[in-house]
């Protein structure tokens, strides 16, 4: 007789090599926070006004607030309804949530008055399906959108440019940057802006640094819009930032004072990452950070359990708790930018699995950082998506016919994109006696994967280089002079016309991103009108026809030959 105490079968030792049991898996454990969305050790729903003012919020009296419940009592809770709309069953509102009659004016109206605890016990009610089907109506703006990172893990400044040109072309609608070396950041950020106006003009960047440098650059019209300015749902948490959510404001309107478009970063996972959750789920400390951003009065939020969705990954329901701070979001009429943002799986179909409560409904920025470059070369840490899902991308565009965002673009096209970014460049670094671009570094961007496929620069020339845009005080006007004198006008003339956009202030107004002809598109001029089965964006007309195309489809009309 065959003993099987020491055996494994054969079909247990091919599931064992799944990429998917080399991921990270624990137990709950709500004391310490570690529990998506359902912890017996979050507060219940109560609010009590008195003299105009909330006086008790999920059942703490005001003398007992922290400083996050003084802030979301006195700037994010509409008082004048708090208690009519907390008095409304959660049920009912979890419904009107999925009920396409229910107006998204009316929800947003209700979210307005809610408190934390009030807002969570509505959204435990509802699955994944159900949250998507909210989120189709919720999200701000009418069209989705993406927006991806273009770095380099050698800051190098003629790949982030190429890059930039080719996902602008593909159809990103933001780019994001960030530096290894910090001090390369000027260079990077300047490539960034000429690289996304060279693949279309209209398309907003960012770098991504430490908070003093960031606004700098968006002050002088380098960069268009930030959002890595963190926010947390414990106290503690701050603290341990030397933040408050009053600091927090205050930076808020000097982005906004110079026509900076900006949201704030937050997600599910970050306090237990940080070890102070006190004890409250996720979820619950997300709706804070939701609550808190509203009441700053930015524009929007990064969220999607951002830069920590290996926390939320690792609990039963986490995804789906990712899928509902994103929906919350909406909800309390910020701009989403929806996460996918980071690789948290060595799973395939988990990654796609992640994605799909975002793809599918549609939201502000479907990704809030595609990684437009191979993942080795994404420094922040590497997303969900990378330059080899691009196929992949646009065939779930086509099969399940959703817009992404993205769309195929011939080879002939994204080669000349990104050899007249480099070159233009290279041009711009000549004008303003920045280190030197050579004719090799331009010829190895326009056919390079990553940053080992380019000549190695001199760093220490950079690091000056970076530092004298700095001293010098370069403006994004003398990129655009720079431009123009080199014979890029057209490049010169879109960089010209965001940075017009700044001025005018149209880029303030929630969800806004710029169309290919310069149009902003925002909550206020596209607003989602979704109200069920054929209302809404649908994806049809010349935008499906667009999407159709993909790198290999074989002609109705010839067999023997492919056409995309």
């Amino acid at each position: 007789m065959t003993t099987t105490e020491n055996r494994q079968s054969k079909r247990t030792e091919v599931l064992e090599d799944r990429p998917v049991n080399l991921d990270g898996f624990v137990e709950e454990w709500p004391e310490k926070g570690l529990v998506a969305m359902e912890s017996d050790f979050d507060p219940q729903p109560s609010v009590r006004v008195e003299g105009g003012k909330i006086v008790e919020l999920d059942g703490r009296a005001r003398a007992d607030f922290d400083f996050m419940d003084t802030f979301i009592a006195d700037h994010a809770i509409d008082v004048e309804t708090a208690e009519e709309v907390n008095a409304i069953p959660s049920v009912e509102i979890a419904r009107a949530l999925v009920d396409p009659r229910a107006s998204r004016d009316e929800l947003t109206r209700i979210g307005r008055g809610l408190t934390p605890a009030k807002i969570l016990d509505v959204v435990k009610l509802m699955n994944v399906v159900e949250i998507m089907m909210a989120m189709q109506k919720m999200r701000a703006r009418r069209t989705p959108a993406n927006q991806a990172h273009s770095t380099s893990a050698k800051d190098n400044p003629i790949q982030v440019a190429a890059d930039a040109a080719e996902g602008a072309l593909r159809g990103f609608a933001e780019l994001e940057t960030t530096l290894g070396v910090v001090r390369y950041a000027p260079l990077v950020a300047i490539a960034l802006q000429v690289g996304g106006q060279v693949g279309r003009g209209g398309v907003l960047t960012q770098c991504a640094l430490e908070e003093a440098t960031e606004l700098e650059l968006g002050m002088r019209g380098i960069t268009a819009y930030a959002e890595t300015i963190s926010v947390y749902g414990t106290e503690s948490v701050f603290v341990d930032g030397d933040d408050t959510p009053w600091s927090k404001a205050f930076l808020a309107s000097a982005y906004a004072s110079r026509g900076i478009k900006m949201r704030f970063t937050s997600g599910t996972g970050s306090e237990v990452q940080m070890g102070n959750a006190e004890g409250r789920s996720m979820l619950y400390l997300e709706i804070r950070c939701i609550l808190m951003a509203k009441g700053a009065g930015v524009q929007g939020l990064q969220n999607g359990s951002i830069s920590c969705i290996g926390v939320p990954g690792a609990v039963p329901g986490g995804i789906r708790a990712v899928a509902a701070e994103n929906l919350i979001a909406s909800w309390m009429d910020l701009e989403c930018a929806s996460g996918n943002d980071q690789s948290f799986s060595h799973s395939a179909m988990r990654r796609t699995a992640r994605l799909l409560p975002q793809m599918l409904p549609g939201t502000d920025f479907v990704c809030s950082g595609y990684s437009a470059v191979p993942n080795p070369d994404n420094m922040f840490a590497g997303s969900n998506l990378d330059t080899d899902d691009y196929d992949d991308w646009n065939t779930i565009q086509r099969d399940l016919q959703v817009d992404g965002g993205l769309r195929h673009v011939r080879e002939t096209e994204i080669l000349q994109a990104r050899e007249k970014a480099a070159s233009a460049l290279q041009a711009v670094f000549a004008e303003l006696d920045l280190p030197r671009i050579t004719d090799e570094e331009v010829e190895a961007a326009v056919y390079a994967n990553g940053s080992g496929d380019y000549p190695e620069r001199d760093v220490l020339e950079d690091l000056k280089g970076a530092q004298s845009v700095m001293d010098r005080g370069i403006t994004g006007l003398d990129l655009v002079k720079a431009l123009e004198r080199s014979g890029f006008h057209d490049v010169a003339e879109n960089l010209l016309t965001v940075l017009r956009q700044r001025v005018s202030g149209d880029l303030l107004q929630t969800s806004a991103i710029l169309t290919d002809d310069f149009v902003p598109l925002s909550a206020i001029n596209d607003a989602n009108d979704y109200g069920g089965p054929g209302s809404g964006y649908r994806l049809q007309g010349e935008r499906w026809e667009q999407l159709k195309k993909l790198r290999h489809v074989t002609s109705a009309e010839n067999p023997e030959t492919e056409v995309s």
